[in-house]
């Protein structure tokens, strides 16, 4: 599996906000309120894989007082980081393509509300897919480790 490339990341966060802002235009008086509860939702997220990463890097580093890790469970954490890079990135391109159209109409009410949540929904998402690339530089081999020594 190859490292995530924050670039491509990016370049997915645009597409999805383009389009998203394309579709909101011609639908917006039709769709709900936009929730809030995606913001505490994704940051607690963020901070399950940011805390495993910090947790992974200990126990792959050895250090003392942590358990030896098993290869098939870094497997797992890496493909959990990979996957939730991505879907933060698309998340994000979608909560910043609402806000970008309802910055346009700022002065109601009801899309100034929606501009707050989208946006705050946005950073969450933003905070998720730096947590997934934290997860996914943890779970490397370091390229010192005693096995690679010895062989």
């Amino acid at each position: 599996m190859r490292p995530t490339h924050p670039g491509r990341l990016a370049a997915l966060l645009v597409v999805v906000a383009l389009v998203v802002w394309a579709a909101v235009r011609h639908f917006y008086s039709e769709l709900p309120i936009m929730p809030w509860t995606a913001i505490p939702t994704v940051l607690l997220l963020a901070l399950g894989e940011g805390y495993s990463g910090w947790v992974t890097k200990a126990r792959i580093a050895r250090k003392p007082d942590t358990k030896p890790v098993e290869p098939l469970a870094v497997a797992r954490l890496a493909a959990l980081a990979k996957a939730s890079a991505y879907v933060g990135a698309v998340f994000a391109g979608m909560f910043a393509g609402f806000a970008a159209y309802t910055l346009q109409i700022f002065d109601r009410e009801t899309p100034r509300s929606e501009f707050f949540v989208a946006a705050g929904s946005f950073v969450a998402c933003v905070v998720l897919v730096c947590a997934a690339l934290y997860l996914e530089h943890c779970c490397r081999i370091p390229k010192d480790s005693d096995e690679r020594k010895t062989d």
